[in-house]
């Protein structure tokens, strides 16, 4: 089973940059989306019916502000349940939920900081924060039920130096400000694994120089994708227990469309 989760910035945009083609190439078992910025009844029937006629499942959840945020799931099997939102996203689009077989799929768009000239906007990092800190609180409830997570999508903080190409730079910029990365550390003390850094250990990528180095977000400016000059900043996390399941992870930095790329996870039986 490969679950891709894909930042498209714009599920409208994307359509026009091949989307589907690279999902007719790729066809993974479930596809994360963020970043939609799209009602359903927006996107383009033919779009809509070309997805199902490649035998896929959508499941669209917006926010109630046009043309922000919103997520969606699609799978060549049909979700058992599907959960629309939760409500600490307060109404932003930010979180899909989709069961299949004994996994559950958290696809989400976590909060930006939102960085100003003179700093982090407070609001919008103690959302950022919050948000961090309930789902926590509701995955572990998931997770004492025996339940097997997943929890995919753009998660706006790179957790270390490594997952930068200039830390230095930015130790005073949302995404990488101390307390973002601490409070994205807790998932990983309650035991959730950051499957592409497990396969790919910090003790082996600190050693090759950031051009060499695989991130998942370029900023749009100053050529930052051709530089390489990037951040990792899209994750599938997984609850320790479903570790032995999970065979690979990797990041598909050659799949343009987007200021991110696609991740992907790969789970055996």
């Amino acid at each position: 089973m490969r679950i891709v989760s894909w930042n498209v910035n714009g599920i409208r945009a994307a359509l026009k940059k091949n989307f589907l083609d690279w999902l007719e190439k790729e066809r993974p078992d479930v596809v994360c989306l963020q970043e939609t910025k799209a009602l359903e009844e927006q996107i383009p029937e033919a779009s809509r019916q070309a997805i199902a006629d490649l035998g896929y499942h959508a499941a669209w959840h917006s926010a109630e502000r046009k043309g922000y945020s919103g997520v969606a799931t699609l799978s060549l099997e049909e979700p058992m349940f599907v959960t629309r939102g939760v409500p600490f996203e307060r109404g932003e689009g930010r979180v899909l939920v989709t069961e299949h077989g004994d996994v559950t799929v958290y696809n989400i768009y976590f909060p930006n900081g939102r960085q100003r000239e003179d700093g982090p906007d407070p609001e919008r990092l103690e959302f950022k924060l919050e948000f961090y800190e309930t789902l926590l609180e509701v995955l572990e409830e998931e997770r004492a039920e025996g339940k097997n997570l997943i929890i995919s999508g753009d998660w706006n903080t790179a957790h270390e130096a490594i997952d930068l190409a200039r830390p230095k730079e930015n130790e005073k910029i949302t995404g990488f400000l101390p307390i973002e990365r601490e409070t994205l550390q807790k998932f990983v003390d309650a035991g959730y694994v950051d499957t592409y850094r497990h396969f790919n250990p910090a003790a082996g990528v600190d050693g090759l120089e950031p051009t060499q180095r695989e991130y998942t977000w370029w900023t749009y400016r100053a050529g930052a994708r051709e530089r390489n000059v990037g951040w990792r900043i899209d994750y599938h996390f997984v609850n320790k227990e479903l570790m032995r399941r999970v065979k690979g992870a990797a990041i598909h930095m050659d799949v343009v469309g987007s200021d991110h790329c696609p991740i992907s996870v790969d789970l055996g039986p």
